[in-house]
């Protein structure tokens, strides 16, 4: 943790660095915000997503040309991506472009127009963006799932938008949604790599000065389900392929620290990316009802989200589905032994440490972590959270959070 280097600017502008003796440079913004703080209300509706694709669009110093050449002219990549609580920004440079980069990204997150021109335009990409995703049942199984647990809420309601809703945008409203959202109190900025954090720190206190927006940031309000029953519901829906989508899985809204850690490990075991996950030996290995199946844990600040998606012939769904449940019944029916859980642990342990070797993922699960927490974690921390698990632990989940009681269904075929 003595690699990790922090320092807040008077602006509110959280800055943070990890050490990492290496040729190249990750690093990029951070800012909270995403799906959920669209005021839906207002039209804003995929308007997150849409600022991300119009914050390159040109700025008060750049045209549009110029942000997109600036690093690639020099081998560097530029990119972002939106999320449901957040909008990240990132490049990834050798280190002696890192200036270049740092004065790039400040540039188009905080000076950007926004030109409507571009707007126009940029419309046709989203929509067109949209109809892939549609056309991707695997992809659009996971939103529809979503709409289905977070029903009514800020985090019920797709990224992307709807396409009548993202015809109507402006630039007026990317400048009416970043002045609200893109302020510096909102944002971290991280760098893994090796840099000088003392001129780092000069240079964003330089290039964040003028940035002269009198609000003040709020969270939104925590919106998600908070009761402790959810009833199940099944959605099916028919769409014109040969396979069929199955997802199956529930949401966690109350003590998610409690139950972070315990879900993570749970999950590696019911469905992680091993071969040797309980649902890959039962539904591919042993059986080849699938291609793929797998489970996952999505987090978010407010709540823990555990779902398990597979493909598979559509006259194979219900049973694949029975299979599935069968496997979360046995971790329902008694506690993991000692050595199974010993060996779980070991196990996941392991693929943390490789996770942690792809550094560009690692500094933006960093900075994302900084950003809504606003504290940091090495592997050791988490190892240690890792072996206070118990096998009760595990047990009681199961039973609770994850009982057959609680779980949505959503079919695709």
């Amino acid at each position: 943790m003595n690699r990790y280097h922090t320092h807040t600017l008077g602006n509110g502008l959280r800055i943070v660095w990890l050490e990492h003796d290496c040729e190249v440079a990750y690093c990029g913004y951070a800012l909270r915000a995403g799906t959920r703080d669209e005021r839906t209300e207002a039209g804003e509706g995929g308007l997150a997503h849409f600022c991300e694709h119009m914050t390159f669009k040109g700025t008060q110093r750049r045209s549009s040309l110029q942000v997109i050449n600036t690093l690639e002219r020099i081998g560097g990549e530029l990119n972002a991506f939106t999320a449901k609580e957040e909008t990240v920004y990132y490049a990834a440079v050798l280190k002696q472009y890192f200036n270049r980069a740092v004065d790039l990204l400040t540039d188009i997150v905080f000076y950007s127009i926004y030109p409507d021109q571009a707007a126009d335009k940029e419309k046709e990409v989203v929509c067109d963006e949209i109809e892939s995703y549609n056309d991707s049942p695997a992809e659009l199984i996971y939103d529809k799932f979503e709409d289905c647990i977070f029903k009514g809420t800020s985090l019920g309601h797709s990224i992307l938008g709807e396409q009548n809703n993202v015809r109507s945008f402006t630039g007026d409203n990317c400048r009416i949604f970043t002045e609200r959202m893109y302020i510096p109190e909102n944002a971290v900025f991280y760098v893994v790599g090796d840099i000088d954090f003392f001129k780092l720190v000069k240079k964003l206190e330089v290039l964040t000065k003028p940035i002269q927006r009198n609000i003040t940031y709020t969270k939104p309000l925590q919106s998600c389900i908070t009761k402790e029953e959810m009833h199940s519901e099944v959605l099916t829906l028919n769409h014109s392929t040969h396979q069929g989508h199955l997802m199956l899985g529930t949401t966690i809204t109350k003590d998610i620290g409690r139950w972070r850690t315990p879900l993570f490990l749970t999950n590696n075991i019911i469905g992680g990316p091993s071969m040797n996950s309980r649902l890959n030996v039962s539904l591919r290995e042993r059986r080849g009802l699938v291609y793929t199946v797998e489970s996952m844990v999505t987090t978010y600040t407010d709540a823990l989200v555990w779902s398990v998606y597979l493909g598979c012939d559509k006259h194979d769904i219900e049973k694949c589905s029975r299979l599935v449940l069968n496997e979360m019944h046995r971790l329902q029916r008694s506690p993991l032994s000692a050595s199974m859980l010993a060996s779980a642990k070991k196990q996941i342990k392991g693929q943390m440490a490789l996770a942690a070797q792809n550094k560009e993922s690692f500094a933006i699960d960093m900075a994302k972590y900084y950003l809504h927490y606003g504290e940091l974690r090495d592997n050791t921390t988490l190892f240690e959270e890792i072996d206070r698990v118990t096998a009760d632990d595990i047990h009681t989940l199961m039973n609770t959070w994850l009982a057959d009681e609680r779980m949505t269904k959503v079919i695709i075929q």
